[in-house]
């Protein structure tokens, strides 16, 4: 058997129909696209969007709500998932990355309450839920935002 001797098992495949080959082939003339108007000719044809006469449907319906084309992605971090670091261990962008919790010191990370602490952390970070606030100081951990603002790395900008 040859490369020129393979052949799909029959059935599997269907046979592309050829047209404008004269009146015999039953496509002919006019190759199945009518005689007249827009859609016997060739082009993209009518958009989808067109609605003739009547108004568009995306012109009836209310524009409702705003979507940023920059939003702001906190990377997130659960109260619960900090258990496994040591009593006393100072938590910042840093000791976050280092120990896989983000992906990234640069992007912006936030630290929400679920489930329970039972540590006491010390957070130097004013990214925090009200309710991650709240268990914090009662597992007996400290909040320290004057070390937070202690500035991130950017990344470097490349010269023109």
């Amino acid at each position: 058997m040859q490369l020129h001797e393979l052949k799909p098992p029959r059935g599997s495949t269907t046979r592309k129909v050829i047209v404008g080959r004269g009146k015999g082939s039953g496509h002919g003339k006019t190759s199945g696209r009518g005689r007249d108007g827009q859609g016997s000719r060739g082009g993209p044809g009518i958009l989808g969007a067109l609605e003739g006469g009547q108004m568009p449907l995306i012109r009836r319906l209310a524009k409702v709500g705003f979507r940023s084309k920059r939003p702001i992605l906190n990377q997130i971090v659960s109260l619960a998932s900090l258990n496994r670091l040591d009593k006393g261990t100072v938590i910042n962008a840093e000791i976050l990355k280092k120990e896989g919790f983000i992906e990234s010191i640069n992007k912006p990370f936030k630290i929400l309450g679920d489930g329970d602490i039972e540590k006491a952390l010390i957070f130097q970070t004013d990214c925090l839920s009200a309710s991650a606030k709240e268990k914090i100081l009662k597992a007996g951990g400290k909040i320290d935002v004057k070390e937070a603002k202690v500035a991130v790395k950017k990344p470097a900008q490349k010269q023109k």
